[in-house]
């Protein structure tokens, strides 16, 4: 089955890169074919492109000329023989090009080199751009700018519908424009997982599996059979059914390929997601990032990426970790110190000797947090370890063997048995292992850690300290508060820091089987000396895959896990995401009534205010063993070291080091319990589906037959009125001020993917439409429907917004009547009286997950720019893909300083020629009460400045399309 997956979802691969010899290929469709002597061709979306004014007419030409071209570089292909005679291949030989400045690329960096010299045609990717990236050590800090094609693409559904919603969109627009809507296809290989549906709505139970799925397919019936159709109406899509697994786990195990062998020409594997974990394949040495869904868009139709060329922060890695200390503790310790020195934009690479000391899964868990630490990818390279971890996993010998052989043969395999080149990073890190302590991350972000011991200390600080990201300012004389409640007959008792939900879940730590078995086995030891869970907590195992159940019951340790609440529920992403579904009546009531800051642990990546759920104001990751220790002892208001988790057996007390297993024990149960043929038969039944998934019956048509009454699939507006002619650029004028932040709003805080408050725009929407409350879902669930997304826009229920003065919500004041209104109603008021919009807003404006939607639905909603002290890397992108105008303060200065409120109109001039705009240069902003100041203008890239032409990412690429006439 895994070969059979990788040939057909690789065959289409070069269509969109140019095979190396620009020869045609056999497996091409007849849609995307061309020939050396042939002016049409598949449009190249093109880093190429390095005018943003070119016309369409001189866009042919330099079409024709292009196909016409061979790569100046095929001279290099070299042969990789087999050890038993023949060879697997040829390759681009990176040796061959004898440069001494290759041999000191970090490893990552010969990636990119690799992908530019097999995709060179002097056009989208020219000699020059090869030239920067030998050059790393010089340009690097210049911020140039290439192009990279990676090798495929990788959906999650939540990302993954609007994506689809987007191309079937496409075709329409096309197919209204007189063109062929066929030219809407994937030309690389795309792999969407559905894993972000599923909540958990049953817990405690051995029917929970099931029952969850049943109450998925119902919410989503309408969306799966959406994805089923694409499944089907495009070309080089694989979808993974529910019920399947995580997909960055999923990717891990089984699609992550390490090294293409497509038509006799061997590459590395690399990939982009519309999930920002998808880094968490670079653990496996395989390139990948999180990007936008519209970018990701682009990328399936053949676009080649523009990036600015990153440096690279070398990570030393030395010791070994003590006893005790788990792959979380880890990942923790290394986001804390990624964030202190500063790696956004930038590549990070491990090296060194504690390497060896490091399983796959514990490198991926490392690499998984990458958008926690703000690095574009942290990059393991392939070695030793890697190679063992794909024969685990089910990957075949021979396609092992290709692996090393190739990676060898092209110097990018790491062999710490033999000396090894010094490589030159921008800058340096190190950790010894050995350092490492366990500790947890929270209470309302992923790089606050705090260390075990000092856990009691740090959360009464947080119940003292004032309102932000440490502080709950509870008053002293209610600290103590004790709230009693009835739970279904048993008496119940909740106070500040009560544990109410502990969810073993996400990729990040199901991917671990040392961490899951860890869990096991402290439940185990638990259970042997007579403690238990109370049954208020809302407990909870969700594996990244099938596999994690199978070794939990060869190991034995599942009924264990089960014993103390936590049951399977689901194999997707559920309580990280926010899908932790609805705590039990008499606990919300409780919680609510009582104002108790109650708590979440969880296993996962992500703990931002009001993701986790809306009542759990104190969320904490930490490792799987030690949300079963939460758990047990009810709270997080206790010292693991000095007080006991609770009363056993004979009424002893139980205390940490009880139940806490050794790294010796784990070891050993791993051993015995993790086995490749739990692999192989996991990923062999994984495309067969279930028979729900197998029940739906979907439409055998290219174009889509939009439901004009359909609450979860609805036709965008995004071309409705689009020509071929580009509108050009636009300034603003005169625009009001609709939001004004400070630091650190999120992407949850624009865009939430959790559940629709009953008095919200969005539930107004639904209820009008004969939706009832039950049936809302989530907002996450509902993201193919632009008006429900739209109206969910800024709709995070602990939105801080400064027009508000203190007041929290998804409110705001319509300046010119000072009315407060929901945040949608308010931009609709200004759009109908034709007023533009600007956001305000402090540093690291737009982190967290990468979802499109924080940028599309800010483009409905009317907002013309945004000015921040700093963007995340992927939404600033995403801003500039919706045709939104990002702008950054001059250092030391922001709204505050300046003296901006919010209450005045922004006028922001640029020229209406793309020519005369210069990315990254100054320009004035002008308010009506007189005040002027500088900002930088966040177009990054030469492409960029073209999609802003165009008015976004999408009508570029659809004018090009045409344009090519296939």
């Amino acid at each position: 089955m895994y070969k059979a997956l990788v040939t057909s979802s690789s065959r289409l691969l070069f269509s969109s890169s140019f095979p190396p010899t620009l020869a045609p290929s056999p497996l091409l469709p007849r849609s995307v074919s061309f020939s050396r002597s042939s002016s049409r061709s598949p449009i190249r979306l093109s880093a190429g492109i390095r005018s943003s004014v070119a016309v369409i007419q001189q866009f042919e030409r330099r079409m024709a000329t292009t196909i016409a071209n061979e790569n100046p570089f095929k001279d290099f292909l070299t042969s990789l023989p087999r050890p038993d005679g023949g060879e697997y291949g040829k390759y681009y030989s990176l040796p061959a090009l004898n440069d001494p400045r290759i041999d000191k690329l970090p490893y990552s960096i010969r990636i990119l080199l690799e992908s530019a010299i097999r995709n060179c045609d002097n056009f989208q990717v020219t000699k020059d751009d090869i030239e920067r990236i030998i050059d790393w050590e010089n340009t690097s800090p210049k911020l140039v700018e290439i192009p990279f094609k990676p090798a495929r693409v990788l959906l999650q559904d939540f990302t993954g519908v609007p994506a689809v919603v987007d191309l079937a969109c496409m075709r329409d627009a096309i197919n209204k424009l007189g063109s062929d809507s066929n030219k809407i296809n994937p030309l690389v290989p795309v792999d969407l997982v559905i894993d972000h549906s599923v909540q958990v709505d049953l817990a405690r139970s051995e029917n929970a599996v099931q029952a969850n799925m049943e109450l998925e397919f119902q919410r989503n019936k309408e969306r799966f059979s959406f994805l089923k159709w694409g499944s089907t109406a495009f070309r080089n899509m694989l979808v993974v059914p529910p019920g399947s697994g995580i997909v960055h786990q999923v990717n891990l195990e089984y699609l992550g390929r390490v090294v293409f062998n497509t038509d006799g020409i061997l590459y590395p594997d690399s990939v982009v997601g519309t999930d920002s974990h998808t880094t968490m394949i670079d653990g496996l040495g395989v390139a990948g990032w999180g990007v936008g869904g519209i970018e990701a868009e682009a990328a399936m139709l053949g676009q080649p990426m523009s990036m600015v060329l990153p440096g690279v922060v070398g990570f030393k890695l030395s010791g070994k970790l003590k006893n005790g200390v788990t792959a979380t503790d880890l990942v923790l310790t290394v986001t804390q110190m990624l964030r202190k020195h500063g790696v956004v934009g930038k590549f990070v690479e491990f090296y060194g000797e504690g390497m060896g000391q490091l399983s796959l899964a514990d490198r991926a868990t490392i690499a998984n947090m990458s958008p926690e630490y703000g690095a574009t990818m942290g990059f393991f390279p392939v070695d030793h370890v890697t190679l063992q971890y794909l024969k685990l996993t089910g990957r075949s010998d021979e396609t092992v063997s290709m692996i090393e052989s190739y990676l060898r043969a092209n110097k990018m395999f790491v062999d710490y048995n033999e000396p090894l080149n010094e490589r030159v990073y921008s800058s340096y890190l190190e950790l010894n292992l050995a350092e490492v302590e366990p500790c947890v991350s929270g209470p309302k972000r992923p790089h606050d850690r705090v260390l075990l011991k000092d856990m009691k200390a740090d959360w009464h600080s947080c119940l003292d300290s004032k309102v932000g990201f440490k502080g709950f300012a509870v008053p002293k004389e209610s600290q103590e508060k004790v709230v009693k409640f009835d739970f279904h007959g048993q008496p119940a008792e909740l106070k500040h820091g009560s544990v109410v939900i502990a969810a073993i879940t996400s990729c990040t730590n199901t991917s671990n089987p040392s961490v899951v078995l860890g869990a096991g086995l402290v439940a185990k030891k638990a259970c042997e000396l007579g403690l238990e869970v109370k049954p208020w907590i809302k407990t909870s195992l969700a594996p990244g895959s099938g596999v994690v159940t199978k070794y939990l019951l060869k190991s034995g340790l599942q009924k264990y896990l089960n014993q103390q609440g936590f049951h399977v529920v689901g194999y997707g992403c559920t309580t990280c995401i926010g899908n932790s579904g609805d705590l039990d009546e008499s606990v919300a009531v409780a919680i609510s009534d009582n104002d108790i800051v109650a708590a979440a642990v969880l296993s996962g990546n992500r703990n931002f205010e009001g993701r986790v759920h809306p009542l759990t104001r104190a969320n904490y990751l930490a490792s799987p063993p030690l949300v079963v220790a939460y758990a047990l002892a009810g709270t997080v208001d206790i010292d693991f070291d000095k007080e006991p988790i609770g009363i056993g057996k004979n009424g002893k007390s139980v205390f940490f080091k009880d139940i806490w297993p050794s790294n010796e024990e784990i070891a050993e149960v791993v051993q015995s319990s993790v086995l490749p043929d739990m692999f192989k038969s996991t990923y062999q039944a994984i495309t067969g589906g279930n028979p729900i998934w197998n029940q739906l019956a979907v439409p055998a048509s290219t174009l889509y037959s939009w439901d004009p009454t359909s609450t979860y699939i609805h036709e965008p507006p995004y071309f409705k009125s689009m020509t071929m002619v580009p509108p050009g650029p636009h300034g603003v004028k005169n625009a009001y001020c609709l939001l004004n932040f400070g630091d650190s709003i999120t992407t949850d805080h624009i865009s939430p993917a959790g559940s629709i408050h009953k008095d919200s725009p969005a539930a107004k929407y639904l209820m009008e439409r004969g939706v009832d409350r039950k049936d809302f879902n989530s907002y996450g669930s509902r993201r193919g429907n632009d008006e429900v997304m739209a109206r969910g826009t800024f709709a995070n229920i602990r939105l801080v917004n400064k027009l508000l003065n203190g007041e929290v919500g998804p409110k705001t004041i319509h300046i010119p009547t000072g009315d407060k209104l929901y945040v949608f109603d308010a931009a609709m008021r200004y759009k109908t009286e034709g007023h533009d919009t600007i956001v305000l807003a402090g540093a690291e404006y737009g982190s967290g997950s990468s979802r499109d939607w924080a940028a599309k639905g800010p483009m409905l909603l009317g907002v013309k720019a945004v000015i921040a002290k700093s963007f995340e890397r992927i939404h600033r992108s995403n801003l500039v893909g919706m045709g939104i105008i990002p702008l950054c303060f001059k250092a030391g200065e922001d709204a505050d300083s300046l003296g901006l409120t919010g209450n005045e109109r922004y006028t922001i001039d640029l020229p209406n020629n793309i020519k005369e705009i210069r990315r990254g240069q100054d320009v004035t902003v002008v308010t009506d009460t007189g005040k002027s100041f500088k900002c930088t203008l966040r177009f990054d890239t030469e492409m960029e400045l073209a999609y802003f032409n165009h008015g976004g990412i999408l009508p570029f690429v659809i004018r090009n399309l045409i344009s090519s006439q296939c």
